[in-house]
């Protein structure tokens, strides 16, 4: 089915990324570097002790992508191998990949098709990030570990890591699924908090397969959350994926406009923030008055709830997805002849990977400082 140049060309990008995020998870587990010196150089050592980091973070995306790619074969469906993005070369820190995808070469006329294709992965990767999670959070080291790589906490003269320093502190929040595992399986004796996580492989892999499921499975567009509403909902997927990015850019945008900055601030960004929003949706498929519209009604309700609750964020973080999904992605899914309903096994399926979706998403994953 596949050429011997293809099997190369995607296994040396797997290979590659499995390296770039093990470079990755040095630097976060243990503050080492390839491009460091001294003590805070990545030695052979370290880079064995990272793959306890990239190995299952990498597996589980190799497993989602595994469940579209076996499910497209099943409905003869020609796809590409999964293509893995390696990123620690580009940009130091990172988690040592920007994911990775299956290209769909043939054309798709079944609504089935689409939902089986779409639901497999996150279903599949879902499974094993509770294996790594459930592994990690009933394995936790003593708690003497963190020690180890933050000896200064043991210095009673300590009070955080400042700014001159230049230290990164990455802070995680909280999703449903991680929060009852945690209270679940978790020694809190051992437990560490939440800017401590990264330290921790297979705490850190998991918390992170668990976000990247959740954004797949986002109910727009053409992502795998797209392919699940355009399954269940023949006849509304349209408005569904319309309302639903609606709500994720209204979050995210939350706290953009201050009412309370001085006048000529506000005159440079409110203009650049509706700008920002019209690129978003400028390919949606609706009447122009309509989309400055939505546009309009988000940027006024976002200033006014800012005037009323001062201090309200969102989370900034999702617009670059945000513009992503509008711009280059889209926001409709591909139609297919009939509106043919699911068996009750696939709007099972569907269901639960909605659950999933609630599960696992997180309002704000990444607090940087």
């Amino acid at each position: 089915m596949y050429t011997k140049k293809e099997y190369l060309i995607h296994g040396s990008l797997f290979l590659a990324t499995i390296i770039t995020a093990t470079l990755a998870g040095g630097e976060w587990l243990y503050g080492k570097s390839l491009i460091a010196g001294g003590e805070n150089a990545l030695t052979l050592e370290y880079f064995l002790k990272s793959l306890h980091f990239s190995i299952p973070f990498i597996g589980i995306l190799l497993i989602h992508e595994l469940g579209h790619l076996f499910t497209s074969i099943h409905h003869k469906v020609k796809s590409s191998l999964p293509y893995f993005i390696p990123g620690w070369l580009v940009i130091s820190p990172s988690l040592g990949t920007f994911g990775a995808i299956i290209k769909m070469k043939s054309f798709v006329n079944s609504r089935k098709k689409y939902f089986d294709i779409g639901v497999a992965g996150p279903l599949a990767g879902f499974i094993i990030a509770l294996f790594v999670l459930g592994y990690g959070f009933t394995h936790l080291p003593d708690a003497e570990y963190i020690y180890q790589i933050h000896p200064e906490y043991l210095d009673p003269d300590f009070k955080g890591h400042s700014e001159e320093e230049g230290y990164l502190n990455l802070e995680m929040g909280y999703n449903l699924l991680f929060y009852g595992m945690e209270k679940l399986l978790a020694d809190p004796e051992k437990m560490p908090n939440m800017s401590e996580i990264i330290h921790y492989p297979y705490l850190f892999a998991g918390y992170l397969a668990l976000f990247f499921t959740a954004l797949n499975l986002l109910p727009i567009g053409q992502l795998d959350g797209g392919h699940v509403v355009f399954g269940l909902f023949p006849k509304r997927h349209k408005e569904i994926s319309l309302i639903f990015y609606t709500a994720f850019v209204f979050y995210a945008g939350l706290g953009i406009l201050n009412p309370f900055d001085d006048l000529n601030s506000l005159i440079i960004s409110i203009p650049l923030y509706i700008g920002f929003l019209y690129i978003c949706y400028r390919k949606a498929s609706l009447e122009n008055q309509t989309k400055w519209t939505i546009i309009l009604l988000i940027a006024a309700t976002q200033y006014t709830l800012a005037y009323i609750f001062p201090g309200l964020q969102g989370y900034s973080g999702w617009l670059l997805f945000a513009f992503l999904l509008g711009r280059v992605m889209g926001l409709e899914h591909p139609e297919v002849s009939g509106f043919k309903e699911l068996n009750s096994n696939r709007k099972i399926l569907g269901w639960i990977a909605i659950l999933i979706f609630v599960l696992c998403f997180t309002p704000q994953p990444f607090q940087i400082s």
